[in-house]
């Protein structure tokens, strides 16, 4: 039953919560991958791919026949038949076959030469509310005022709320430009909802697109097309209870009767969004983090999970990246939320796979920053994409600044943010600190607009990667010219210190532990984080914002590959000064030679600096750079420079025209490790002469 209380109707007449009983959970086994469904990348020179080529602007139908006629010849390659699934990137699709396991599959397909890799076609579900007693949704109920704590966790910290992330401080430089797009790969969005809307019609959200493949899975009546909104996410109990079934185990199990029940629409994609960019200073719910920037939608789970296989291309148009068979992405993103993920598994390899490492690749080359939900089951070790290089991981914090105990944690983790905690355990009372965002009072299909309040609310490492998504998006806002590793890099230098104390007690009235290195077989509760554990420190906007402001240097390394004895060369061209501003000072600086290096062989006062490495070895070297405000910033670069080639001619035996002679003047250079450039000069000379006699 769906009904407001009629107080809340009379106070606030936009702000009548629903009776909703939050039923997302963390499964504590992994799913399995799709049956039979394997992701396979064909190498760039792969006979396959010049048979069927694939035009660049091919229409979905023309797409479809060209990936079928590359999977039958594949097929016809490793002796079984196989059928082609969507296209997942550039020369990646999905393959399937009956009556094999997708590892199986998967191992076959990766030994054919043509095939750079195949990985089992994995699910991922959204990261939410774990199924767990102290975090669980109590009685329905609804409070006329919603939480008691409103949006305590975007709030100036205190001695009370220690991991606010002083969003206002950050407000006071920019609430976020419109030209900064931040692309939300989850379940879709409710476009009716206040706090969102479309931006045809004033809101916030872009037409975006649904990536969805799977009509069981989508709940929609489709496939992939260019509606994103979220039909709802339910599962029946009878689906959940059919063993072997597409959605068994998909809802909380019930421990008396040991059968799973039915779980209702999560919204999730609504609530992610809104936390990210919902309308400020309109008078209705909540305000984003970034209220200023531009949503984009991009639905990739549907009923329970997501494929990895739809994911993966949602991933890279998000970005602007073409995909086969989909229109382009004409409002590419500059941060990417995921807050969806895999669980690790006992005695199995928890590590970035080879197709979400290529298109996180891919996507940070494309100037976007991604940020990854890092996990809910209880203190283990990060799952995909979260343990994904080159990604920003968000671990989940109290409101006193301890790790909650849902959150996984690990070094994988970038920063930590508040994810929502409700500190009381009674059933029936008001959860304390929860994460208000916006929802649908549907239990199926949608109904009407609503937000989460202290009875049916949210929490978990899902909250808290948005958080830092919109964070991110305000310093691109501030600074357009950033790259995502410079964001990381800021935020995590503005990041507060944790706290060592305050968290009260832990498990069974015991002092809370700090946390340790995670191991899969092992939950760990509520603990005190570490560097090593929770990411950097805990999230401040305000800090964040203020890191860009001013002068912000960067290094390239223009030398292609360093090599012993050759320059190496560095620019700081790509630094940048305070808006309206200039840079007038560069000052390099070698903070360790390792052996290599003595010195710089340039001037060390332009905007480019070279050193000539006597040897292989890492260098680091540092870069300060001040502007016409007298604003200064440093940052620092290491390189890893190899040896020289040893290139040992053929033996010139006996014969003549000086073959000895040149033989012993090779050994002589190849000793004393001459440059590239004087080698080729050799091979110009008279010993050439030798190797061709030889």
């Amino acid at each position: 039953m769906t009904q407001a209380h009629p107080a809340a109707r009379l106070l606030h007449p936009l702000f009548a919560l629903a009776f909703i009983l939050f039923a997302n959970f963390s499964s504590a086994k992994p799913l399995p991958p799709v049956e039979g469904e394997v992701i396979v990348a064909f190498k760039a020179d792969a006979s396959v791919l010049r048979k069927h080529a694939m035009s660049a602007r091919a229409d979905a139908a023309a797409v479809g026949t060209t990936l079928a006629a590359r999977a039958s010849t594949l097929g016809a390659r490793v002796g079984r038949s196989l059928q082609a699934g969507a296209s997942v990137g550039e020369r990646v699709q999905v393959m399937r076959a009956a009556g094999v396991d997708a590892t199986t599959l998967a191992r076959q397909l990766a030994a054919d030469p043509e095939v750079a890799y195949a990985v089992p076609n994995g699910r991922k579900r959204l990261v939410a509310a774990p199924n767990d007693p102290l975090y669980a949704a109590t009685a329905a109920g609804v409070r006329p005022n919603g939480p008691d704590s409103g949006q305590w966790y975007l709030r100036a910290p205190d001695s009370t709320i220690v991991a606010a992330i002083d969003i206002e401080a950050a407000w006071t430089r920019t609430t976020g430009s419109s030209s900064v797009v931040v692309a939300v790969l989850d379940t879709g969005v409710r476009f009716e909802h206040p706090d969102l809307g479309r931006v045809a019609t004033g809101g916030k959200l872009l037409p975006g697109y649904d990536f969805v493949s799977d009509t069981a899975v989508s709940n929609d009546g489709d496939g992939r097309d260019a509606d994103p909104s979220d039909p709802g996410d339910w599962t029946t109990a009878a689906e959940n209870n059919q063993t072997g079934g597409t959605f068994h185990a998909c809802g909380p199990l019930n421990p008396n009767t040991g059968r799973y029940e039915a779980s209702n629409s999560s919204w999730h994609g609504t609530s992610t969004t809104s936390l990210i960019g919902a309308a400020a200073n309109n008078g209705v719910g909540m305000a984003g983090t970034a209220p200023g920037v531009r949503l984009l939608p991009v639905r990739v789970l549907g009923k329970c999970f997501g494929s990895d296989g739809d994911i993966l291309p949602a991933l890279l148009w998000a970005a602007g990246i073409h995909v086969d068979g989909v229109p382009d992405n004409a409002t590419p993103a500059r941060v990417i939320n995921m807050s969806l993920g895999g669980d690790c598994e006992v005695n199995k390899p928890c590590v970035c796979s080879a197709s979400y490492q290529s298109a996180i690749d891919q996507v940070v080359a494309a100037g976007a920053l991604v940020v990854v939900a890092g996990g809910n089951s209880a203190g283990h070790p990060v799952g995909e994409p979260g343990n994904c290089r080159g990604v920003l991981t968000v671990a989940a914090l109290r409101h006193v600044g301890s790790k909650v105990g849902y959150s996984d944690i690990g070094p994988q983790i970038g920063i930590a943010a508040p994810g929502g905690n409700c500190v009381n355990t009674s059933r029936g009372s008001p959860c304390l600190y929860p994460v208000l965002a916006a929802s649908n009072t549907g239990t199926q299909g949608p109904a009407n607009s609503s937000w989460w309040d202290s009875y049916a609310y949210e929490v978990g490492t899902s909250f808290s990667a948005p958080l830092a998504a919109g964070v991110a998006a305000l310093m691109f806002s501030q600074r357009s010219a950033l790259t995502p590793a410079q964001v990381v890099t800021a935020m995590k230098a503005g990041a507060r210190p944790f706290p060592t104390t305050g968290a009260g007690n832990g498990t069974n009235g015991l002092p809370v532990p700090q946390c340790q290195a995670p191991v899969v077989t092992l939950d760990q509760d509520q603990c005190y984080c570490t560097t090593s554990t929770c990411g950097a420190g805990m999230l401040d906007a305000g800090r964040a914002v203020a890191a860009v402001a001013g002068a912000l240097a960067r290094i390239d390394v223009t030398t292609t590959a360093p090599t012993a004895g050759a320059a190496v060369a560095f620019s700081g061209t790509g630094s940048v000064a305070a808006s309206g501003a200039a840079l007038t000072a560069y000052a390099w600086t070698l903070v360790s030679g390792g052996g290599i290096v003595t010195g710089f062989s340039s001037a060390t006062n332009a905007s480019t600096a070279a050193f000539t490495p006597t040897g292989a070895g890492s260098v680091t070297v540092q870069l300060v750079v001040t502007d016409s405000t007298g604003s200064s910033n440093s940052t620092t670069r290491t390189v890893d420079v190899v040896a020289a080639p040893v290139v040992t001619p053929p033996s010139t035996g006996g014969g003549g025209g000086g073959g000895g002679g040149g033989a012993a003047s090779w050994a002589w250079v190849a000793g004393v490790g001459l440059a590239a450039a004087a080698l080729q000069a050799l091979r110009r000379s008279g010993l050439r002469a030798s190797w061709r006699k030889a």
